[in-house]
């Protein structure tokens, strides 16, 4: 006899079973996520150990000061009157050293050559909102600490606002400033949205990890001909510019952050121009891609009074490669002019 059909339920748990692992079975959706995030962790594990190459391979060359719990890495070098040199965004002091502005100046001055924090070799704790002011007061105490005194600050693009607030903070401390290649006037710019995003927290920080440093690396040569433009890169950037050290995640980071505080540091600066209690000379390329120099360089000119201009041509903003005995002769210009830089020699300790 035969058995009675039995009705199939969608619930019937004989049915779950006549489709063995159909329902257990991970979702493509599942598998790509988590092939994914081995892929993510893959690649943040490789840039952690290659950032920590490039410091082996680049290891400190100069001296390091303990400044309110930060520790930060400067170059030395020379006697006489104090040159302090600030470099550029997603640069380190090693920079002046291949443009032949460090050697030079040391053959007259006592010249010392910061990282800012997050660069080079110098910390940048996450605690801080690390602006140009707050970067300012921390170099200021390093200087207190060198036991350097009235020193004439030379800043290079980033690095200008940094010495802006040294001035302005300090005027009496500050023997005279050499600007080049500055951003000084606040002003829309479509790249620092587009190079922020390493300096968001949480989602910066799996960008820095993984495909900042890659494209860094691609985008690498096109930014350093746009820098260096109209003028080709010099043979001594090519060979001698650590960018393994710039593409690490950590100083993505600085460089993030740097980018993201630039248009709020010039509108902070901006209405305190007028002022400046020091002489000042600024420096711009004719060329120059990354800032504009007539509504930089030039805008400010109209802003000081004790100051000279000098837009050189055919120059692009890496200025002081192209062109390092100009900068040179600018430092020289300000030190010459003033008796009490004469007054401020300070041996190299």
């Amino acid at each position: 006899m035969c058995d009675p059909v039995r009705p199939v339920l969608s619930g019937d748990p004989k049915m779950k079973s006549s489709q063995p692992g159909r329902q257990n079975a991970p979702s493509t959706l599942a598998i790509s996520i988590a092939a994914g995030a081995l892929v993510l962790g893959a690649m943040a594990v490789a840039n952690y150990a290659l950032g920590r190459r490039a410091e082996r391979r680049n290891p400190a060359r100069g001296r390091f000061v303990i400044v309110d719990g930060v520790r930060l890495h400067y170059l030395e070098e020379g006697s006489g009157p104090p040159v302090v040199l600030l470099h550029g965004n997603g640069a380190m002091a090693e920079d002046f050293v291949i443009s032949g502005v460090f050697g030079k100046l040391a053959e007259r001055h006592r010249v010392i050559a910061f990282d800012r924090p997050g660069f080079g070799h110098s910390d940048r704790p996450r605690g801080t909102i690390w602006s140009a002011s707050a970067q300012a007061g921390l170099i200021g105490m390093a200087l207190d600490l060198l036991d350097v005194r009235k020193p004439i600050v030379l800043g290079h693009s980033w690095g200008t606002l940094v010495a802006l607030e040294m001035a302005l903070e300090n005027p009496q401390d500050t023997g005279g400033l050499v600007l080049v290649s500055g951003y000084y006037i606040p002003s829309v710019r479509m790249d620092v949205p587009l190079m922020s995003g390493p300096a968001i927290p949480i989602l910066g920080d799996v960008m820095r990890y993984t495909i900042s440093p890659l494209l860094g690396w691609l985008l690498a040569p096109i930014l350093f001909k746009k820098m260096f433009a109209p003028a080709p890169v010099t043979e001594a950037f090519k060979r001698r510019f650590p960018t393994s050290m710039s593409l690490r995640p950590w100083q993505i980071r600085a460089s993030a952050a740097d980018t993201a505080l630039m248009i709020p540091g010039a509108a902070e600066l901006q209405d305190r121009y007028g002022d400046l209690d020091v002489p000042v000379s600024i420096l711009g390329g004719s060329g120059d891609r990354i800032v504009d120099t007539q509504k930089q360089a030039v805008a400010l000119d109209q802003e000081l009074r004790d100051h000279q201009l000098r837009i050189v041509e055919g120059v692009g903003h890496m200025l002081h490669h192209t062109d390092p005995d100009e900068v040179v002769d600018a430092v020289e210009g300000l030190a010459n002019a003033d008796p009490a830089a004469s007054r401020n020699l300070v041996p190299q300790n």
